[in-house]
């Protein structure tokens, strides 16, 4: 879960000025950042393109074609794009070639890998050639997604970075230099201290690398990715199945799909909250869709009753999710009931072993896919379930 220890760039910029004037931590308010910020900025923010309504919650999708679900991508855009290959799901032009097929992606598309831009920029396309094939591409929300729309940047690579330089970055990161260092020279004569703008500048350069600022933008509310981000779903139910990132917990069962889907909503347009408000976001929860891990960790004997009332609350027969990672093979639990799906497909440092995986839902036929073969898997509890 999130818990508000985290540090988003007015936290790091922050830092940058206590540590060259001995201010203490946070003397820079959240509106007096955001002022400074916007004056340094002028003109940088890109603007989303209007998308509309946001979609309705896919909780009743009915569909007599193949299912295919793909789990955490972390930027590993390479890997991702080989599983939809091996799946049938696009060309060698990364073009959509599903015809009447369901894409259902599980979220963490972001965070760890260096690929994350592209694979969002993918699954974006692929949204609307799916569409007009007669297909469906469903891109849920995962817990990363969440962590940057708060400004939680702990897990962001360098080539994700790399991804949003451009020519004016440059300048755009000077003039937050020069706005910023000003403030803290104000700060530092106003307390009776020295200031050293050269020792200033070497630690602003080091903690906000070129393509940060952008970074930051692009995931606002009114960023190209930050508006289509807030209009993901957090759960999808198709055929009775349910896809999600974390997991179901009792608790959460209550509310059903379309409850789940709405609370999470709110959170996502509410957002940016203050910093010590998202630990408090339904969203935001160890209890919550995504970030609950125990359908993946409890031992299956003691899960087993509470799995029961889950699913009745729920209507449904059995739950896909991603976010606990089985590296190297897909995990049904409890006779296919559950179904884990995140192979760590980032793989080295982060999930030795992992691979990239998909997947595949036809009738009551489940198949795991991997790039040298394909699997039947044991979910003998789905056979006949309704």
């Amino acid at each position: 879960m999130i818990d508000g220890n985290h540090s988003a760039i007015n936290d790091i910029i922050v830092d940058v000025t206590q540590s060259v004037t001995g201010r203490a931590r946070r003397s820079i308010g959240g509106l007096i950042f955001a002022a400074l910020l916007a004056l340094a900025v002028t003109g940088a923010r890109p603007t989303a393109q209007p998308r509309g309504q946001a979609p309705s919650f896919p909780c009743d999708v009915q569909t007599t074609e193949r299912i295919v679900a793909v789990g955490d991508i972390h930027g590993a855009f390479d890997q991702f794009v080989a599983i939809l290959r091996a799946a049938g799901l696009v060309d060698n032009r990364n073009r959509w070639s599903g015809k009447k097929a369901v894409l259902v992606q599980t979220g963490d598309v972001v965070d760890r890998g260096p690929d994350s831009r592209k694979a969002l920029d993918l699954l974006r396309k692929l949204e609307g050639e799916a569409q007009r094939a007669g297909g469906r591409v469903y891109a849920l929300l995962g817990n990363h997604e969440l962590m940057r729309l708060v400004s939680d940047w702990r897990y962001v690579s360098q080539g994700e970075t790399d991804a949003f330089k451009n020519a004016e970055s440059v300048d755009l990161r000077d003039r937050a230099l020069t706005v910023f260092s000003t403030e803290a020279e104000k700060a530092a004569k106003a307390a009776g201290k020295p200031f050293d703008p050269a020792a200033y500048r070497e630690a602003f350069m080091k903690e906000i690398p070129l393509g940060s600022l952008e970074m930051r933008f692009a995931f606002e509310a009114k960023g190209d990715y930050g508006a289509w981000v807030r209009q993901r779903a957090a759960v999808a139910r198709i055929n009775g199945i349910l896809f999600l990132h974390g997991g179901i917990s009792e608790p959460a069962s209550i509310m059903g799909c379309e409850g789940i889907n709405a609370a999470v909503r709110k959170d996502l347009q509410s957002l940016p909250v203050p910093l010590e408000q998202v630990a408090s976001l339904f969203s935001a929860s160890e209890t919550g869709p995504l970030w609950y891990r125990g359908l993946a960790s409890e031992p299956e004997a003691s899960l087993a009753p509470a799995l029961d009332v889950i699913l009745e609350r729920m209507k449904a027969r059995a739950i896909v999710i991603g976010h606990t990672t089985v590296a190297g093979k897909l995990t049904p639990r409890l006779g296919g009931r559950v179904i884990l799906i995140d192979t760590g497909m980032v793989n080295g440092e982060f999930y030795p072993g992992g691979v990239p995986s998909a997947l595949e839902l036809q009738g009551d036929k489940a198949t795991a896919i991997y790039l040298d073969r394909r699997e039947p898997l044991a979910t003998p509890n789905l056979v006949g379930a309704k």
